[in-house]
């Protein structure tokens, strides 16, 4: 009898880079929070269009806010052609109007685009970051103190071995 391998546990510290992490994002609505966390993922596939990921995303914000509560949104959407998971993240100090369900205002954001050919891995992403911030406990506050893109990044790197 073959024993399984064990899946490997996707961790959000794997996909993120640098260069999409947005350590004081300014805007103070949903609106244009999105525009600005899309900015920055042009530049990882130029196939991308922020025309068409803030349409894709607001699409999604109208079948109900992708804010879950107590400081935290994981706006996401799925493109055709993408070659790699691209994930945002984004904290505002001051705190972004989401329509979340308990009332507060986001502060950290986890935007994930995905491709429309491979589902299960969307399905995937947002159930580790999910999972990050259901485990973690001083994630929130720890970001929003934060003073470097590098810090954010060893952040979570921390937490995820804390919880994985």
């Amino acid at each position: 009898m073959k024993i399984p391998e064990p899946t490997h546990t996707l961790k959000i510290h794997e996909l993120l880079k640098e260069s999409l992490v947005i350590r004081d994002l300014r805007a103070g609505e949903k609106e244009g929070a999105l525009e600005e966390m899309i900015r920055p993922l042009s530049g990882h596939d130029k196939r991308l269009s922020e025309k068409e990921l803030y349409e894709k995303l607001l699409q999604r914000e109208r079948l109900g806010s992708t804010a879950v509560g107590e400081g935290y949104a994981i706006p996401h959407c799925k493109v055709k052609s993408l070659d790699e998971p691209l994930v945002v993240l984004a904290v505002s100090r001051k705190g972004v109007s989401f329509d979340a369900h308990d009332g507060n205002l986001a502060h950290v954001f986890f935007l994930v685009v995905s491709s429309v050919e491979n589902p299960s891995q969307n399905l995937q992403i947002l159930a580790a970051v999910a999972q990050l911030i259901r485990r973690s406990r001083l994630l929130l506050k720890r970001i929003c103190k934060a003073r470097s893109s590098q810090e954010i990044l060893g952040i979570i790197r921390e937490e995820e071995e804390k919880i994985f």
